[in-house]
């Protein structure tokens, strides 16, 4: 899989997960930084996605000799 597809599809996800938190969850008195907007909790979800890819990430090692 090509990995600008994989950051696409894991910042996409993240993005859309961050903004159903929001959306069910959200803090509605605006005390909360990340909560209490719905850009603010898109992006912290796209950031989180594209950490849970990179943990995932497949090494590539050269084969001894």
């Amino acid at each position: 899989m090509n990995v600008f597809l994989k950051w696409t599809i894991s910042l996409s996800l993240g993005a859309v997960a961050g903004f159903l938190y929001w959306y069910y969850i959200g803090c509605t008195s605006g005390s909360c930084a990340i909560t209490s907007s719905p850009v603010n909790s898109s992006v912290y979800g796209a950031v989180m996605g594209a950490l849970v890819m990179n943990m995932f990430k497949k090494e590539v090692r050269q084969s001894e000799k």
